[in-house]
């Protein structure tokens, strides 16, 4: 493995604070574009990428605030709508549904290596990203709000981008205590 590729594997983080500022939409463009070749079986291609703007961003970002103030209350729901108001970069990906089960399984496996691709590409530009799958992509106002189906398209992220105020370091165990070698 190149050097410049295994510093970007053990580099990338998730990034939770973000300067204010976006990305070049290129970049953006750019990763999405790339992260249509990765794996996929039989070539279904079952990603759908979604650039959100402010406004939908904010719509989501309330409505997320509605599901947090019914469970943990209004300070929490304020909390949390002031941090997601402060990204600046917003994506959703979804992948088609299939009524096939392998296949549904198949799909949502490259829609994830789709979105890797995708933090991998955004990383090595200085960009930094988190994959959210909380749930307000479960919400059907969710669907709503970024124009989708549900009944045709799953939400399989929420992708926020921008250049990192912070990246934190973490740890990860050693392969010895992950691999399983057979004979």
């Amino acid at each position: 493995m190149p050097q410049a590729l295994s510093e970007l594997l053990r580099s990338r983080r998730t990034i939770n604070r973000f300067r204010p500022e976006a990305p070049p939409a290129e970049i953006i463009h750019q990763a999405l574009d790339l992260a249509r070749w990765v794996p996929n079986h039989h070539l279904t291609e079952p990603w759908r990428f979604y650039c959100l703007g402010q406004d939908t961003a904010r719509a989501i970002a309330e409505l997320n605030a509605e599901l947090i103030a019914a469970t943990k209350g209004q300070a929490s729901a304020q909390a949390k709508l002031a941090n997601w108001l402060a990204k600046p970069g917003w994506l959703v990906v979804t992948q088609v549904r299939s009524d096939d089960p392998l296949q549904y399984q198949e799909d949502y496996a490259a829609c994830c290596c789709a979105i890797h691709s995708i933090m991998l590409y955004l990383w090595s530009h200085g960009i930094g990203s988190k994959w959210s799958t909380g749930p307000v992509i479960r919400d059907s106002r969710f669907y709503e709000l970024i124009w989708v189906d549900q009944d045709s398209e799953e939400a399989v992220g929420l992708l926020w981008y921008g250049y990192p105020a912070e990246t934190p370091q973490t740890p990860r165990r050693p392969l010895n205590e992950l691999l399983i070698e057979l004979p």
